[in-house]
């Protein structure tokens, strides 16, 4: 039953590592959805590519974890996945809401 108990523990880490994992390089190949939100109008392509490029990056070292470690890579698969589609969401309502406001940005 230890064996059981250890797996399940190590399920919920791997599962938190892949959310973690997705959001933090999400956030390092662009800024924030408030920064996206605020600069839309000026930068909407850019930070959208960027976005995607993050998924992209996220999406393979989540997979490269699920790799190295088969007995937790579901959780790792669902970890990154709910985390890739969160920011997604995100950024897109950044991006929309942004595009629709005639506040002026940050950045000319």
């Amino acid at each position: 039953m230890a064996d059981m108990s250890a797996s399940r523990s190590l399920a919920g880490l791997a599962f938190l590592s892949g959310a973690l994992s997705m959001a933090d390089i999400v956030a390092k190949a662009c800024s924030s959805p408030q920064t996206a939100e605020i600069n839309a109008a000026t930068r909407s392509a850019t930070l959208m590519k960027w976005v995607r490029v993050g998924l992209i990056e996220g999406g393979a070292l989540v997979i490269i974890a699920a790799m190295i470690s088969p007995e937790v890579a579901g959780a790792f698969l669902a970890g990154g996945a709910v985390e890739g589609i969160v920011t997604l969401m995100q950024y897109r309502h950044a991006n929309q809401v942004g595009m629709a406001s005639s506040a002026p940005g940050t950045e000319q």
